[in-house]
Formats: structure tokens, C-alpha cells, sequence
């Protein structure tokens, strides 16, 4: 598995986009090079790696290959065989084609300074007054240091990073149950040299994996339009999930509801379902069916992203159609039929 990323950034595999940014705010302060003098070389090392780690947990694509292959299918070796991405696409090629996934990891302080609005908060800085004197190292980052200066707010001038543009990526049920790839034509504006800009026309290509939900996103680093003096924004895309005539999905759950007769509640009714892989699935419920009776059928749900080999389950439940009047002979019928 190599490097455990969950274990540098100190946050469990569920961890959250917040949870990413708040851990990797902590942990790079306390270990900046520039705030370790006598330790610098220990603190680089660790620098480097939390700033490695936060930017494959933060980034949905390069998360999804380390939680498959570890570090090392991340960084380009070959995965074990059979080893493939969703829908059939995979991930990894031999070679050195185009299509060759290389994590190059970015340079630790730029990923600082786009939460910090600088490589090095630290140097520079003995001579701000603080009431009539300068402020020490040991006063000016103690426990509060983002009290001090505010979390991520900007603390020297230079470029800023254009806000993130996010767009929907609408998805039907049967493309997030079993993977697919999606190619966005994107337009923007890149500037040469001189600062002259000019529009571009890029494709991009986006892995959707199995059982991913409403909600999840994949960035494209700095693919916004490029300005004079800004960072181009990052390009997010979020997962949108479409509607389905048949089923809706709970979690990692899918439910469907049956409309049936009360005659058939009582005597007995067999559920037929195509299944959003194609699949025919016949059901036979011989029990009394009442109006919160749920069948359940184990793994037949939505995959488990970060468990491929687990499924939700599928749960049928039941509308049942009451008859709005009976006559007095049906009703001396029913009588004598479920009376004690």
C-alpha cells in the first residue's frame, strides 16, 4: 500500500472535504519548514508529505485510484491484473502513451500559499509592531495561530487564485451503478507571453466510478481562464444524479415500489425487475404482504465506491390498493373467512 495518506493527514477514510482542509491547515503550520529551524530537514520531509497527502484525498479522481491501488498504482506501477476502472475503462496503460496516469505531486508550497496566501507566513515578520513593540516567534504562533491571522486569509501580496467554477454533471442511475466515461468539451481563454490571450478548445476526459452519489466532485486543476496576475481557477464538476421511472436510491440502497391489489396482498404476488445492469429478476413473496411490509434482497443495491466488491441492498415496498366500498355480502364473506 505504501504511503498511508489517511494516517499523515490523522482523518478516517470517510473524511469529508472540510475534514481535508481543516486537517491539512493544522498539521501544515505546526510542521512549516520556516516555523522548525532546528529540525528542518525532519519538518521538509513532513511538509512535503502532508501536502502530498491532502492533494490526492482532496482531488476525487486521484483519491479514487489510491484507494484502489495504494501509492504505488497512484504513482504509475503497474496494477495487479484484472485491476481496471469502471465501465470497463482503466486507469493505467504500459508505455508512455498519452493516456498514461502520472501523479506528479505539486509543489508543497504552492498548495501553502493557496490556503495561506504565501509560501512562508513566517519570515518577515519580527518587525510588526504588536503594542509598542515586535512580537516574538514563540507569542506569534502560539495555540491560536489562526486567531491571529485569520484562517486562510491572505498574509502578503501576490497572485490570487481565481474562485472555483463548479458545473452540474447530470448522471442517470444506470451510468453512477456502473461506471462510465464522460468527455467534456471545455472553452477558455490562455494567455502567451506577453499577456495576450487567446480561446482554446480542450476535452476532458472524467472517470465516473460505480457507486459514486449526488454531490461528489472532480476537479481539474487551473483549467479556468487565464489573467494577468491571478491563478486560474480550478474547473469542479458535481455529480448530479437524474431521476429513474423505476428506482430511487437510499445511500447505497435502491427502492422500488410495487402497486398491488389487496387481493394479492393477501394471497400472494410475485415482483418482476429488470435490474439497472439488464438483468431480470422474478421474486415470488408468498407472505401476507401489510402496508409497511419490506422485501429486502441483499447486494442487489448500488456498488460501495471504496468497496468494490460490496453492494447496497435492494429494498421492494408495497402500495396497496384498498377497494373504496364493499357490499354487505363481501363484507359477510370477508367475515367468515378471517374471523376468529
Amino acid at each position: 500500500m505504501g504511503v498511508d495518506y489517511y494516517k499523515v493527514l490523522q482523518v478516517d477514510k470517510g473524511a469529508k472535504d472540510d475534514d481535508l482542509k481543516k486537517a491539512y491547515r493544522k498539521l501544515a503550520m505546526k510542521w512549516h519548514p520556516d516555523k522548525n529551524p532546528t529540525n528542518k530537514k525532519e519538518a521538509e520531509a513532513k511538509f512535503k508529505q502532508i501536502s502530498e497527502a491532502y492533494e490526492v484525498l482532496s482531488d476525487p479522481q486521484k483519491r479514487a485510484i489510491y484507494d484502489q491501488y495504494g501509492e504505488e498504482g497512484l504513482k504509475g506501477q503497474v496494477p495487479p491484473p484484472g485491476a481496471g476502472g469502471p465501465g470497463g475503462a482503466t486507469f493505467f496503460q504500459t508505455g508512455e502513451g498519452p493516456n498514461v496516469f502520472r501523479f506528479n505531486p505539486r509543489d508543497a508550497n504552492d498548495i501553502f500559499a493557496e490556503f495561506f496566501g504565501s509560501s512562508s507566513p513566517f519570515g518577515g515578520m519580527g518587525g510588526i509592531g504588536m503594542r509598542g513593540g515586535s512580537r516574538s516567534f514563540g507569542g506569534m504562533f502560539g495555540d491560536d495561530i489562526f486567531g491571529s491571522f485569520g484562517e486562510g486569509r491572505p498574509m502578503s501580496q501576490g497572485p490570487r487564485k481565481a474562485l472555483p467554477i463548479e458545473n452540474k454533471l447530470p448522471c442517470s442511475l444506470e451510468e453512477l451503478y456502473k461506471g462510465t466515461t464522460k468527455k467534456m468539451k471545455i472553452s477558455r481563454e490562455i494567455a502567451d507571453a506577453s499577456g495576450k490571450t487567446m480561446p482554446v478548445e480542450e476535452i476532458l476526459s472524467i472517470e465516473i466510478k460505480p457507486g459514486w452519489k449526488k454531490g461528489t466532485k472532480i476537479t481539474f486543476p487551473e483549467k479556468g481562464n487565464e489573467q494577468p496576475g491571478m491563478i486560474p481557477a480550478d474547473l469542479v464538476f458535481v455529480i448530479d444524479e437524474k431521476p429513474h421511472s423505476t428506482f430511487t436510491r437510499d445511500g447505497n440502497d435502491l427502492v422500488v415500489t410495487q402497486k398491488i391489489s389487496l387481493a394479492e396482498a393477501l394471497t400472494g404476488y410475485t415482483v418482476h425487475l429488470t435490474t439497472l445492469d439488464g438483468r431480470n429478476l422474478t421474486i415470488p413473496i408468498n407472505n401476507v404482504i401489510h402496508p409497511s411490509y419490506e422485501e429486502v434482497l441483499p447486494r442487489e443495491g448500488m456498488p460501495i465506491p471504496k468497496e468494490p466488491s460490496r453492494r447496497g441492498n435492494l429494498r421492494i415496498k408495497f402500495n396497496i390498493k384498498f377497494p373504496a366500498r364493499l357490499t354487505a355480502e363481501q363484507k359477510a364473506g370477508i367475515k367468515k373467512l378471517l374471523g376468529p
